[in-house]
């Protein structure tokens, strides 16, 4: 692929499509059992998220392992506490809104070539720190609908893939939050970001459930409105 494609401009779908890409991707969002499924994405985007701030931020990576049950867990070596733990701390709940953010500002741009190989690369980059066989297969399998579609598919096609991935990601990075602050209201998830992170600063762990809130609602909006021309 030519540079200039890459780094080029693509036309912007009308807007039928776009709702029509919304309304895909809150349909498997809400309804529980498509959400169990859809969910190994956000999880990918979440573990990446941890995995990412802590190599910024001079923790060194061990590794990241992504399970059936839709649950990750992303280890690092670094100093127990200070500011790299807490961003690393707190990247994750955050990570799907804001990529999705970012994806709905290189679409506004109208770089949905850019946007599918950026994707591309990240998952790549994330496949070398996996560490069991089905977080492998989960980010292979994700990589390469991104891949494929880059590569084999028409402008139209990329266009509808791109902006559905955009979407799912602005929508699910509601709804962990919310679940999470259901589980922590019965007494589950002790150790939750939330949680870790209210150790690591002596803030109540509400209060960066109220951030984790915000940042993805904030997100939903403002890349919403980019993504539909507002």
């Amino acid at each position: 692929m030519a540079s200039t494609d890459l780094f080029g401009t693509q036309p912007a779908p009308d807007l039928w499509l776009v709702v029509v890409t919304a309304v895909a991707a809150l349909t498997v969002t809400v309804p529980h059992p498509l959400w169990r499924v859809s969910r190994n994405a956000v999880t990918i985007a979440h573990e990446g998220g941890h995995g990412l701030i802590a190599l910024l931020t001079g923790r060194r990576l061990d590794g990241i392992r992504l399970h059936s049950d839709t649950s990750g867990l992303t280890v690092s070596r670094g100093r127990p506490t200070g500011l790299g733990m807490v961003l690393t701390a707190a990247a994750g709940y955050t990570a799907p809104s804001l990529l999705g953010l970012g994806g709905a500002w290189l679409l506004a741009a109208h770089r949905i070539t850019l946007l599918l190989w950026v994707a591309t690369a990240l998952l790549l980059a994330m496949l070398v720190m996996i560490r069991n066989a089905y977080g492998a297969l989960t980010v292979v399998v994700t990589g390469a609908a991104f891949l494929l579609v880059s590569w084999l598919t028409e402008p139209d096609v990329q266009a509808a893939f791109a902006y559905s991935a955009v979407w799912f990601l602005l929508l699910g990075g509601v709804r962990p939050v919310f679940e999470l602050q259901a589980k922590r209201r019965h007494g589950g998830a002790p150790d939750s970001d939330a949680d870790q992170l209210s150790r690591l600063t002596h803030v109540p762990a509400v209060l960066w459930l109220f951030l984790f809130h915000a940042v993805s609602l904030c997100s939903l909006i403002g890349g919403g409105r980019w993504l539909l021309g507002l």
